[in-house]
This record gives C-alpha cells, structure tokens and sequence, in this order.
C-alpha cells in the first residue's frame, strides 16, 4: 500500500494552486517520489475539494485502495492517498504512553465507523433530509430524537448520522460501538470540543497526525495545527526555525511569518523527515507514530547510508515499481545489518529511485556533541547538518589530531556540510608526523558545499582549508575560517569553486592562498586582522575576487607574485599595517573599482617588473602614498580617484615605467605625482588639483612624459622639475596654483611644449639655479606677476611661445639669467614685454613684443643682451628703454609705433606718476633732492624736480625705471603736479622677486 503524501494546511493547498497552476494532490508514489513508505509522514486530503467515494476516505484506509471524485462545489480533483498502518513500538517519549494509547483508541475507532459499510463521514456535513421524515436505525441513548430539535437523525443505508452540531442539542451517547455503531464516530467528528481534540493530537506523533487528517476536514483542521508540528518539529531537528531544503545543497533557516507556506514548521518537518540522525543515546528507540533512523556515530550513518545507496541502485536494476507492504500499511523491517525499526534496504531503494531527482544523495542530522577521531573520506553526495537549538554550529564539534578532518574525493559531486564546528588538532608534542594538514580538505572532481561551518587548525603547517585539483570546485559559504596557525584557505593546482559571505581572520599566515593556475571566485568574504597577508596570489595563481571586505592585515591586504594574475572588483582594502595591495616579482592582476584606503603604507605598490592594471579605484587617506611604483615597475593605472594621502598620490622611480591616465589626484597632504630617481612613466589625461605641494614633482634624472593634464589650483608649484628632472610637458592646462605653474631648477632640462600656463599668484614659468629646459609653443598668460622669470645662471630656450595678459611683466631676466628666446609673441603685459636685469645677458631673436601697457624691451642695472630682428611696436612706453650704462647688441630691429607715454608726459609738465601711478615703473630720468634729504631709493621725476623742488639743491642720479615718488605723496613736500597725495610704501626698483620652493623632499 503506497504511503500518503505529505502537504500543508488548506490554506496553503490553495495559495500552492495559484502559485503552481493546477496542481492535483496524487498517491505518494506520484505526488511525493521521494518519501520512503514507512518513513514519510501521510498527508492529509486535499481539504475543501468536497471529494467523496463509496466507502469514503476511512473506507480507503482500511481497504487500501485510493478514490477520488470531482466536487460539484469546486469542481476540484483529491485523491485521497493509503494510510500507513500502525508502526511497531516499544517505548515512547516519557509521559506519553496513556495519551498514545488515548489516540490510538480514537484513531481505532475512526476507522471502526467507518469499516462497516456507512457513508463517509465527510457526508455528515451535508443536511439531512426533511426533518418530518422519520429516524430509524438508531436512538440516542434509548430514545428517538423528538420532531422538536432544529434537525432529526436519518438512517442511510442501517447507519445513524447527526446533523451538524451547531444544528441541535448536545446529548449524551452510548459508548456501546455494539449498540450504534456510528454513534463514536459521529462524536469524535462532530461533538468533541476541539480542545479535546487538541490535546489528545498533542501527544500523536507525525505520521499519525497524517492518518487523522484523513479522516474528517475537522480532524484535518486540527491535526494541521502550527503549535502542534513546531512542537514536532523541535523535537525531532531541535532547530529555533523552520528549515527549508528547496533545491540540492540548499539549506535555509526561514522566519514563519516570512515563510510562503500556510505551516512552514509541517513544510519543513515534510522536507527534512527522508533525514538520518547522528544523535548519542537515541539508536535503540523506537516510536509510535514515526520511523527515523537513529545511530551514535557519524561513520555508522555514512555506511547505512551507502547501504541505502546501493540497495537504491539494485532496486533500479531489478526495475522494481511498487513497494510491498503488510496489511497494517508499513514496509517490511530491516535486515540484519540495519537498526530496529527501520524498513529495509530493498524497500527504501525503490522509494531512493524516484527522489533522486529531487533530493540526491542522503540526509545526516547531527546533533549536538562532539565527535573525536571519526575519518570522515565522504565520495558521495551525502548531506551532513548540525542539528541543535541556537547557534547551531558551535553545538557540533568534528575534530581530528591527524589526517584532515573531512575530506571530500572523486564522487562527492553534490555533497553537502553545513552549520557544524569542523576542527583539526594536532598533537604539536608528537613525534608521529601526520600526512595531511587540513581540518577540510577537497581534492579533484569533487564539488562539495560547506555552508554555515566553523573551521579551526592549530596545525603549523598546511592551511585549515586547502582546495586542490583539476575538477575541485565547491561552494564555501558562511563558514568562519579564523584563528588558524597557518594559511586560512588555500586553493592550488587548478583548482576553482565559489566561496562567499565567509569570515576569515586572525590567521597566523595569509588569510587566502591561491597559486599554480588554480582560479577561484571569491565574493563577500570578511578577510581580517590576519598576522600576514590577507590573501596572496603567487607562482600564476588567478582568481576573481569581488566585493570582499580586506582590512587590518599585518603586511598588505592584497598581494600578487611570480605570474599570478587575479581579478579584484569592488573590495574594499583598509587599514593594512603595511600597505593595501602589494604587487611584485612579474606580478599581473585585474584591480577595478575597489576602495583602497587609510592604509599604513601606499595604498598600491608595484615593483620588479611587475604590470598590473589599476582602474577605477578609489585611493584615499593613505598615511603614505596612494600608488607607488619603483624597482622597474609597470603598470596601468586609470581612472582612479586618488586622493587625500599623507605623500604622493603617485610616486614613481628607480627606472620605472607605468601608464598613469585619466585618473584624479588631489587634495593630497604632499603633492601629486613624485617621479624621482630615473623614474619614467606615460602620464596623460589625468586632472591633478589642490594638493599641498607640487602638483607633479619630477628629479633625480626622472624622464616621464606628461601630455593633456590638468594640473591646477595647488597650494604650492603645478609641475616641479628640479636637480636634474628631466621629461616631457605637453599639452597640458596648468593653472590657478599658488606658485608658479612651472618652476625649473638645478639642472633639469625639460621640453615644455603646447601648454597653457596661466593664473598662477607667483607667475607662469620660473626658471632659476642653473635651469635649462625647452619652452616651445605654449601659451602664458594671466599669471599675477611675470608670465616667464629666468634668473640665477639659468639657460633655457623660448620658442614660438604666446606670453600675453599678465598681471606683471612678459618674461622677466635677472641675476644672471641667460636664455634664448626666439619667435615669441609677447604682448598685452601689464609691465615691460622683456625686462633684463642684474647682469644678465639673453638673446632674443625674432620675437613680436607689443601693445604693452608698459615699455616694449626694459635692460637696466648692469646687464645687457643681444637684440637680432624683433619687432618691438604699440607699447605704452616706449619701444626699447635702456637705463644708463647698457650697452646691448642690437641688430636688424623694428621698433615702431610705440606710444611713448613717458616722453609725452615729460613735454606736458606732468608727473609721472600720472601715467604710472605705483605699479608701473617707466624708463626717465631719477633726481633725488638734497634739500628734502631723500634717498637713493626716492625717484623724483624731472617735471617734479622743475616745480615742487625748485629752488633745492638736487642731484641726477641715473636714467633708469621709476615711479615717481613726489607725486605718489611719500615725501615731506606736497607734490604740486599730482595733486591730493596718494599713500604708498617705498619705491620698488624692480618687478617683485619670485617665490622658489624650498620643499622638503621625501622619499
């Protein structure tokens, strides 16, 4: 007799049907393949269908047979599936024998009502016949019921039914079943109260609350109660919460009210119940009312599962289709080899055959204990879970001292371990070496899941984990892999799998191995506070790891050797004691958006020709620098956002050479870009702005190449090239920095071509110590003093450069500078186009200098130059304006069209400082006065000397530039040309010296 299927209450029947289509409850060997006959708990029909039969539902139990007929109400289908008969028994759970007993006498009498020939009891709920007929067959208590209740008795076929309870008066019945024999029926099924009921199912077992929801839609009612299956339920797994098993290798822990099914601890109960148990002390009971296998030892449940296993496989050769059954409804017992109580292996391998599509492989329930010294070599897809209240893991303790605590090999395809403590201990003390040094250990072709697991190794040696093998590929999730004193997982020899949400820290090694081709996926993992690395890929490990969360490791989060070449997408990696991710030796490796931060060290480093590529990271408030690449390294680095470091968002040296583009660097505590010590490098496209220092430093006999940057609005320098930096400056925007934009120095000698250089606060480009460089083709303009200064024996060529609106002077020569300067427009300057000064000497040759707002060429103060065909034309001043003493070469010049304002001034008996006023400084005759005591470093203008100091012993100084101190009102006399006086400080010989930084350089 086939077993009853196993289903939820009506409500969920229905929810089930709008969900599923039209799903039709069928025998147990159609609607539930995969429950074994004896060890499946029956279903109850399927309630509200409205389904009857000729000898009604407990007519089939007894007979045997299933019926089924369509409603007129709902025109649904309901098979009514064969109840088991009663189990063999021997003891039950303590206080519960008189109530079994109780239940088995109701449950004997349900079927005795219903043995007899009378209509199902289902029938009792439909209306009587008129109540004038007459009521035959049956009195109640001696007596015919009286014309004067609300509904009469009706004798159908010799049998005596009552109307519905709520129909008529409560009366007493005789317990004679001899009597009436349907009078037991009728008052278990209709008078009982419920709490009655209630009470007397509480202490039923599962697969007799299956049988007594057969029998009546009331009994079915109260036989689905949520109460009474979460007490079963807790019983038999000892889990807080429903536990689901919706697909192979799938275990969830459900909160009921967030559960789809109407009774989610009987769903579960229904899911778990094929299960066998590990649970110490429990292998000689035996229930009524439930058939569970019981064993003391997780080695004994693998055999008897394998005996199933392979019972299964001959029971499939014979082509067995039907299960035998005694007449009582249960499978024959167990052979020799199995338990009391238990059905045999022949039996459940035809019930094996049909689940296998369902539900591969066997159930294990462990249950709270630990298991010392079990060799757990697992080849089949088994499924072994703890089973306990609370934290389930910690409850279940598998622990070795040699070999690897469980080991999964060839055959282990859809194996499962989950919610258990897996440790391996060994003896450190021992002078036995032990082979293996894993507590889990998963070798090729096999492809096990271990969920919601703990796992420890005080093994100095190996890893707590090691995956390794062509064809290794689990899933690992949920386990917290910590407090290891060696590697935490180590995946190698091409090796796979998927590892997610795992916890792994505080490990004595690197929290993560992977090498030798193996290529693991690795996503949500918890990687910390490891006394090494967080995870190290070496000697051409691969790998994708994605959104782990990497921090707190004492060398680097992330470091890559020998050949490996991992992916990294959207890990966060911070507050290594080290660095964030280290990559060395040839390394390789994918790094794209991942948040690298607040780490010891750089955030990146890559050295010994090692090229990974570094995209769309964010690299911030690193207490060094953000990217550090040296001893050869390489590397792409794109489209980063780096920023907030306490040195160099990129530091590049020793003959290193990495592309660094589109990237975003700012707002460092240091500067931007550092390339020093023969670094090299491509740097384009990249926006450098508001950091401390320089924006790019380059020294040391660095060569990069710096094209269409913007570098811009930084506290000091925007590109630094000093003692002997060297490279490349093309087509960038370098503007709005609190320095110059380009400062030279000590030697280096750049090319800087194409560029716009503009409001800097300390002018455009500085050149001084003994600078060279190329300047070509760029465009200066805007900068709030000199839009070049060459200063202090420095020599550096200006070729066809645009220099125009600056807030001082064009290009500004001084102590000693030199330069060739060729083909430059100039103009539009607020002061002198060229202003050469102090001994120096340049050569200008060919240049357009002109709509000045001052003079064209000023050379004063002992120096001179050579002047070859330059076109000096529309300046306010004056064309070329030479102070006393110069003496330059001049040759081939068009000096034209100059406005002269100073001449004009002079013959108009004005001051000059009209046309000046204290920001200018126009070429004329210096006067001091005698009288008044001035100074040397008080100008009186020749208009002045006339008529404010007529009369004073006064003295020519020089033709040289000045502004007038008279009429700017700074001496003791009114100026009587200038009118009311304007307040001003001393008079400034020359264009206000620049700023040099002085930085401090910090390797």
């Amino acid at each position: 007799m086939p077993s009853a299927s196993f289903t939820s209450s009506r409500s969920y029947v229905r929810r089930s049907r709008r969900k599923g289509g039209n799903r039709i409850a069928l025998p147990s060997r159609t609607s539930d393949p995969c429950e074994p006959p004896g060890q499946n708990i029956p279903a109850p029909p399927n309630v509200g269908s409205g389904a009857t039969s000729s000898g009604g539902p407990s007519t089939v139990a007894a007979t045997g047979t299933s019926a089924s007929s369509t409603s007129p109400a709902t025109n649904s289908i309901a098979t009514n599936s064969a109840i088991p008969g009663t189990s063999s028994s021997s003891s039950s759970p303590a206080g519960a024998s008189a109530a079994t007993t109780s239940a088995s006498t109701t449950a004997s009498i349900a079927t005795a009502s219903t043995s007899s020939g009378h209509q199902s009891p289902y029938d009792l709920r439909r209306k009587s016949p008129s109540a004038s007929h007459e009521v035959s067959g049956c009195s109640w208590n001696g007596q015919t019921p009286s014309s004067s209740h609300h509904y009469q008795s009706t004798s159908i076929d010799g049998g005596c039914y009552m109307l519905p309870a709520r129909k008529r008066p409560r009366r007493t019945y005789s317990t004679s079943i001899d009597t009436c024999t349907p009078s037991a029926a009728q008052y278990l099924q209709y008078e009982m109260p419920d709490e009655v009921l209630l009470t007397i199912f509480s202490y039923l077992l599962e697969q007799d609350l299956c049988r007594l929801s057969l029998v009546c839609k009331r009994f079915n009612t109260i036989a689905n109660d949520t109460e009474l299956w979460k007490r079963l339920y807790q019983s038999v797994y000892e889990y807080d919460l429903p536990l689901f098993n919706p697909e192979p290798c799938k275990f969830l822990f459900v909160k009921p009210e967030d559960s789809e099914y109407g009774n989610p601890w009987k769903e579960s109960f229904h899911q778990l119940y094929r299960g066998i148990h590990v649970r110490p002390g429990y292998q000689e009971r035996k229930y009524k009312g439930r058939n569970i296998a019981y064993f003391n030892t997780v080695q004994a449940a693998l055999d008897y599962s394998d005996e199933r296993t392979t019972a299964t496989g001959a029971a499939t050769a014979a082509g067995l289709a039907t299960i035998s059954v005694s007449s009582a409804g249960l499978p024959a017992l167990a052979n020799a080899g199995a338990p009391a109580g238990l059905p045999s292996n022949a039996v459940l391998a035809a019930a094996d055959e049909a689940c296998v599509a369902e539900h591969p492989g066997s159930l294990i329930f462990l249950h709270a204990g630990h298991y010392r010294g079990e060799f757990l070599v697992i080849d089949s897809d088994v499924a072994l879970i703890g089973a306990a209240p609370g934290n389930v893991a910690e409850s279940i303790v598998l622990e070795r001292e040699s070999e690897s605590t469980v080991m999964f090999v060839e055959g282990a395809k859809h194996a499962y371990v989950g919610h258990m403590t897996l440790k391996f201990s060994p003896d450190v003390t021992s002078t036995v070496p032990h082979h293996k040094h894993y507590c889990l250990e998963v070798g090729e072709n096999s492809s096990p899941t271990i969920d919601h697991c703990i796992i420890r190794s005080t093994s100095v040696v190996g890893a707590a984990v090691c995956v390794s093998g062509v064809g290794a590929n689990p899933v690992i999730r949920h386990c917290d892999i910590s407090d290891c004193e060696n590697v935490g997982l180590y995946v190698t020899d091409y090796a796979q799998g998927t590892y997610e949400h795992n916890e792994i820290s505080r490990n004595a090694l690197a929290g993560i191995w992977v090498k030798n081709f193996a290529s693991p996926i690795m996503r949500e993992n918890h990687i910390h506070h490891g006394r090494d690395v967080g995870i190290f890929t070496f000697d051409n490990g691969m790998g994708y790891f994605e959104r782990n969360d990497i921090h707190n490791n004492r060398i680097a989060g992330f470091e890559v050797k020998a050949g490996a070449n991992p992916t990294v997408v959207k890990c966060e990696i911070h507050h290594g004691q080290t660095g964030g991710i280290y990559v060395h030796e040839n390394g390789l490796g994918q790094f794209i958006e991942n948040r690298i931060h607040s780490n010891n060290f750089a955030g990146v480093w890559i050295t010994s020709n090692s090229n990974p590529t570094i995209r769309k990271n964010e690299i911030y408030n690193g207490h060094q620098g953000g990217v550090y690449i040296f001893g050869e390294g390489r590397g792409l680095i794109e489209h980063n956002n780096i920023y907030g470091n306490a040195l160099a968002g990129i530091q590049i040296r020793t003959t290193s050479d990495p592309i660094v583009r589109h990237n975003k660097i700012h707002h460092g505590q240091h500067g931007g870009i550092y390339v020093h010590e023969k670094g090299q490098g491509l740097i384009e496209e990249n926006e450098v702005y508001a950091n401390t220092l320089a924006g790019v430093w380059i020294t040391t006999g660095s060569t990069p190449v710096l094209r269409r940057n913007r570098i811009h609005s930084g506290k000091q320098v925007g590109v630094y090239f000093y003692d002997n930096g060297h490279g490349k400056l093309e087509d960038n925007d370098i503007f709005n920095h609190l320095y110059s934009g380009v400062q030279i120095r000590t030697g280096s000698n750049p090319v800087i071509r194409g560029n716009k250089i503009w409001g800097g606060q300390n002018g455009g480009v500085l050149v001084y110590n003994g600078g060279l460089g190329l300047l070509e083709q760029n465009e200066i303009f805007d900068n709030a003093m000199a839009g070049v200064w060459i200063k202090t024996d420095s020599n550096p060529t200006l070729k066809r450069n645009k220099i125009y609106d600056g807030r001082d002077g064009g290009i500004c020569i001084f102590n000693g500078g030199k330069g060739i300067l060729e083909e430059n427009d100039i103009f539009r300057n607020t002061q002198a186009g060229v202003l050469i000064s102090t001994q120096s000497h340049p050569i200008l040759r060919r240049n357009r200098i002109f709509d000045g707002l001052a003079a064209g060429v000023e050379i004063t103060n002992n120096a001179t130059a050579t002047l070859e065909f330059n076109q000096i034309f529309n300046n306010k001043f004056g064309g070329l304006c030479l102070a006393s003493g110069v003496q330059p070469i001049v040759r081939g010049n068009k000096i034209f069209n100059n406005q002269d304002e100073v001449e004009k001034a002079v013959s108009g008996g004005q001051c000059l400082y009209k046309i000046s006023s204290y920001t200018s400084f126009p070429m004329h005759d210096f006067y001091r006065c005698q009288t008044c005591n001035t100074t040397d470093r008080n100008a009186i203008c020749v208009n002045c000397i006339k008529t404010c100091h007529a009369g004073h012993d006064v003295e020519f100084i020089r033709h040289d530039r000045f502004f007038c101190d008279c009429g700017a009102g700074t001496l003791t006399n009114q100026c009587q040309l200038q009118g009311e006086p304007t307040q001003d400080t001393d008079t400034l010989y020359d264009s206000a010296a620049p700023m040099e930084s002085h930085t401090l350089m910090v390797n």
